[in-house]
């Protein structure tokens, strides 16, 4: 039995150190394994009524996954749209010109207003020569004279508009029609946009990571409202320490363990920071500890098994082509 305990305690031992010696192993990186995430935004604050995913939902692109409240944004289209229209007619009517009743309205305007012109001359000739015998006011002759005036003055508003409507239309306003139509037709077309956004939809294919609110929810606008995990593989987002930096290329193998997984994954190093940065807490270890890292990306080989791994888990890397490992 005692034999059998010491045996016992040399093995624990031993396992012991072969533990510390993976941790303190210069040649493993330490890291987490991430995705590339992609965020929805909501385009306005508007509830949510439909929610047709869940967490951990395959999607593909194009695929529907959250519908927020289109009413009201719908209503501002409907009114940009009448707009639209009204400017559409307005400048129709400018480059046509006036039609030939609007015209002959106007003639018969001027007319009218010459008529009443020459009855009001007559009425002034007879007030002054009525003055010159003494049979009524200066007042009287005063107001034959404004009235006078008056009638003049119709003439030439009657004949100026008349004028108007036979010159036709002004280039300057058509330009103006045009450029008032034009702002229309954009503010419409960016309300169309805001509508159709109002129907989520996953702009590539992925895995729904999350979902921050609920049916009924009102999300803030510009808030994420789905977040999605891309990419056909994770990758190992790990930290190179000096000692390391110049031997580790672009394109360099690796093998990356995560705890619970059989066996480990095939990665390639994708990119390495150029500047270094302090190394995280968790990859700290013996003299390591006061050394910068330099951030590097490994990308593990897509396959069934790397397709469903979560981010965030941690991990460890080193070269496939290391014999310690």
């Amino acid at each position: 039995m005692r034999n059998r305990s010491a045996s016992l305690f040399i093995a624990l031992a031993l396992l012991s150190v072969a533990g510390c010696a993976r941790e303190n192993d210069p040649g493993t990186l330490l890291g987490t394994l991430e995705w590339d995430r992609i965020a929805m935004p909501a385009e306005v604050s508007e509830p949510i009524t439909q929610i047709l995913v869940k967490e951990g939902d395959h999607v593909a692109a194009d695929q529907l996954l959250l519908v927020l409240d289109p009413r009201r944004t719908q209503a501002q289209v409907d009114a940009a749209q009448a707009d639209v229209t009204r400017l559409t007619a307005a400048l129709d009517e400018l480059r046509h010109g006036a039609r030939i009743e609007t015209i002959d309205a106007s003639r018969a305007a001027l007319a009218r207003a010459q008529a009443a012109a020459v009855n009001a001359k007559l009425a002034r000739d007879r007030a002054a020569e009525i003055r010159k015998r003494g049979l009524n006011s200066q007042a009287d002759l005063d107001n034959a004279d404004a009235a006078l005036r008056q009638a003049n003055a119709d003439v030439n508003s009657a004949r100026a508009n008349l004028d108007e409507l036979l010159h036709g239309t002004r280039i300057e306003d058509i330009n103006q029609g045009e450029a008032a139509l034009a702002q229309a037709q954009a503010q419409l077309a960016q309300l169309q946009v805001t509508l159709s956004r109002l129907s989520v939809h996953a702009t590539r294919a992925g895995r729904v990571d999350s979902l921050p609110y609920k049916l009924g929810d009102r999300p803030a606008q510009g808030a994420s409202v789905i977040s999605l995990l891309v990419g056909d593989a994770p990758y190992a987002r790990v930290y190179v320490p000096e000692t390391l930096r110049t031997s580790l290329k672009q394109g360099a193998r690796f093998k990356v363990s995560i705890d619970g997984a059989a066996a480990a994954f095939d990665a390639t190093a994708l990119r390495i920071a150029s500047e270094p940065t302090f190394t995280p807490y968790y990859a700290l270890s013996g003299d390591d500890a006061s050394r910068l890292a330099w951030r590097a990306e490994l990308a593990l080989d897509a396959s069934d098994k790397t397709k469903d791994l979560p981010a965030g888990i941690p991990c460890r890397a080193a070269l496939a082509s290391d014999p310690k490992h």
